[in-house]
């Protein structure tokens, strides 16, 4: 019985730590990816400009990600 109780616990515990861990690379690449499209959208170079633009294509799935994370801690909060 012990055992069993450890390794449900040992797996509860990973799962939570790897959900985490993903949130929070989430969160981060979504800053990244926000602060490069700033910085490249102010320079007057054909190319950075193109980049800047482009880099809305990763955005957006990051930002329907960091929805989901902020939407889970409010209903977790309010549950």
């Amino acid at each position: 019985m012990v055992s069993t109780v450890t390794v449900s616990t040992i797996t509860t515990i990973a799962a939570l730590s790897v959900g985490v861990g993903i949130g929070v690379f989430v969160v981060l690449l979504l800053i990244g990816f926000l602060t490069a499209k700033e910085l490249l959208g102010t320079s007057s170079g054909k190319r950075q400009k193109l980049l800047s633009r482009s880099l809305v294509i990763s955005i957006i799935p990051l930002l329907m990600g960091f929805a989901v994370i902020v939407g889970l801690k409010i209903a977790n909060i309010l549950a």
